[in-house]
């Protein structure tokens, strides 16, 4: 498949199959409740379901490939049903492999080398920034993006917010998303996730419980730079506000 960036931003739903994610996490680790809040989503008018079975949050604990896939699988037969795309959220080529084979179509890949995967089962592949910066952080990402440019599949670009950057360093990615939008002569397609991140603690003191308004002022602000798809947890309230972001841009 290949996802449309041509109009709308697209709104990724968050679901999380863990007991340890740093928002979420426990809340949807049945498979019940995983499916009750899909579905949700879906209604709330989510366009991608993002599902992990493995956190990546600071210091996350890491789990093998065979509880990720068994968590997975408890859920994708039933979520794959709901008429809307669903990413995998994984750093792990044999759980996107079985992820793509049970009814997922996009690989959201947090590390990992994924281009086989993507490539055997035409896939999307959003491949996200995930290394200590060593320059400038707005230069290294660029190199990042220019590194992994492929003509044979649909790349689209995560900067990578809170992995291995500090929170000055995601400051100013976010200040500056349009750096990335052109890159020698070609449009990059772009994912931002940044929902109730602690970049957002730092720069307004707010809890995690109190960051939805604030995700969306990014998404806002992202949207009209030219990001194609954010990732977040309040898709209900944040569709809204890229509804008429994208109406006043011209992308609706």
């Amino acid at each position: 498949m290949k996802l449309d960036l041509t109009k709308k931003t697209l709104v990724m739903g968050i679901l999380n199959v863990t007991p340890d994610s740093f928002s979420d996490g426990g809340f949807f680790y049945s498979a019940e409740n995983a499916i009750q809040h899909a579905k949700k989503l879906v209604e709330d008018g989510a366009d991608i379901l993002d599902i992990g079975a493995e956190s990546t949050r600071p210091n996350f604990t890491p789990i093998s490939a065979a509880e990720e896939i068994s968590r997975l699988e408890k859920v994708l037969p039933v979520i794959k049903n709901f008429d809307v795309p669903i990413s995998v959220d994984t750093y792990k080529p044999e759980v996107a492999e079985f992820a793509l084979s049970n009814g997922a179509s996009i690989i959201n890949a947090v590390g990992g080398d994924m281009f086989d995967v993507a490539k055997k089962f035409g896939a999307p592949l959003i491949l996200m920034h995930n290394k200590k910066i060593s320059g400038g952080v707005i230069s290294d990402i660029k190199n990042f993006f220019k590194e992994n440019l492929r003509d044979d599949l649909q790349i689209i670009f995560d900067v990578g917010i809170g992995f291995n950057k500090t929170q000055e360093e995601n400051l100013t990615i976010l200040k500056n998303l349009r750096e990335f939008k052109f890159l020698d002569g070609r449009e990059i397609p772009l994912l931002l996730g940044v929902s109730r991140k602690s970049v957002i603690g730092y720069a307004t003191g707010f809890d995690i419980n109190n960051r939805d308004e604030a995700t969306g002022a990014i998404c806002v602000l992202a949207a009209a730079q030219g990001v194609n798809i954010v990732r977040v947890h309040n898709v209900a309230m944040i569709s809204k506000m890229l509804k008429m972001t994208d109406i006043l841009s011209g992308r609706f």
